[in-house]
């Protein structure tokens, strides 16, 4: 039977979520991918446990997550809460999304108050919850009232089903809107989930301002690019690879000559600060104040613990920010 590590709290840094009660690791794990049927139920357990022997408390799901079926990597971690981690449930914060499409019909994605209270109930079902611990709604939609989207996130709440709520891919305006409409609906927005990393940088030009004026926390995720702010693909694409996937756009979003040429510099850079790649691109975003969490995936226990370096060494002098902003310039 899996016992936690006595001294799993010892090393991981903590941040208040925003103006909340609630504190998140600055590295939470992420089962966006690796966690359907890429490996075995017994290898997901084993990254999940080590995370968790490793002070991460934070999983972070949707309902659209585990490839290739929608909803399998909540269906895997239930079973894993069954297997190991269910003991230590109150030492857990476990967040799920809706707002991709998950079944056919017009009840089955986007923002309505419908498809989100549906959606949420099979989530609780396959991970076996009463509640998750963070409610996101996944995307804006375009054509729901955002009144009734963050209506149903501020009733989810009230039901019991979320302890708090979240936005994910809003822009900041978008992002200004739904926050104020639910602090007026007494369920104030605990945190956002942006896409932010060196390769892309859009959250710096308002959102981030956005958030901290607001007392909003911040998780960022894919902060390595998808694999592209590792050494992974410096000499090409390796088989087996994400990149080397049928329907994959990793490279044609990040694997350009002139980005690759970027990241060779930015590689030799890291060495110098005795890091990897990796490592300096999860620390370079940590230093953002605004930034509550980075969420990393992975693929195996080393990877995990490669990430969890990072904080190591977070700190970056002026010379050397201005050094990575000529590089990406």
């Amino acid at each position: 039977m899996y016992q936690a590590a006595e001294n799993r709290y010892e090393t991981m840094e903590y941040k208040r979520c925003g103006r909340s009660g609630l504190k998140l690791p600055r590295i939470a794990l992420g089962l966006w991918q690796n966690f359907g049927l890429e490996k075995t139920i017994a290898e997901q357990e084993e990254i999940l446990c080590h995370a968790f022997d490793r002070g991460i408390t934070h999983f972070d799901l949707a309902n659209n997550y585990g490839h290739p079926a929608n909803g399998l990597a909540e269906k895997n971690f239930g079973q894993a809460l069954k297997d190991c981690l269910g003991t230590y449930r109150d030492e857990l914060v476990i967040s799920t999304k809706a707002g991709y499409d998950m079944w056919p019909g017009p009840y089955g994605n986007w923002g309505s108050r419908k498809y989100l209270m549906a959606s949420l109930d099979q989530s609780l079902t396959r991970m076996g919850l009463d509640y998750v611990d963070i409610f996101y709604h996944h995307r804006p939609d375009p054509e729901t009232p955002i009144e009734e989207t963050m209506g149903a996130l501020s009733d989810i709440v009230r039901s019991g089903k979320a302890l708090y709520v979240g936005l994910s891919n809003y822009k900041e305006e978008e992002t200004r809107k739904a926050v104020k409409i639910l602090k007026e609906n007494g369920t104030p927005c605990l945190i956002h989930q942006p896409r932010y990393n060196m390769l892309e940088r859009w959250v710096e030009d308002g959102l981030l301002s956005a958030l901290d004026e607001n007392g909003v926390g911040c998780i960022c995720f894919s902060p390595l690019a998808q694999g592209a702010l590792t050494d992974k693909y410096l000499k090409g694409i390796p088989a087996g690879s994400r990149a080397s996937r049928e329907g994959t756009t990793v490279a044609q979003r990040y694997l350009s000559d002139e980005q690759l040429e970027k990241i060779k510099q930015l590689n030799q850079f890291a060495e110098e600060r005795g890091q990897t790649l990796a490592q300096m691109a999860i620390a370079w975003i940590l230093r953002r104040p605004e930034v509550t969490t980075v969420l990393v995936g992975a693929s195996r226990v080393s990877q995990l613990d490669n990430s969890l370096a990072a904080l190591e060494c977070t700190g970056f002098s002026e010379d050397e920010l201005k050094r990575i902003d000529e590089i990406l310039a």
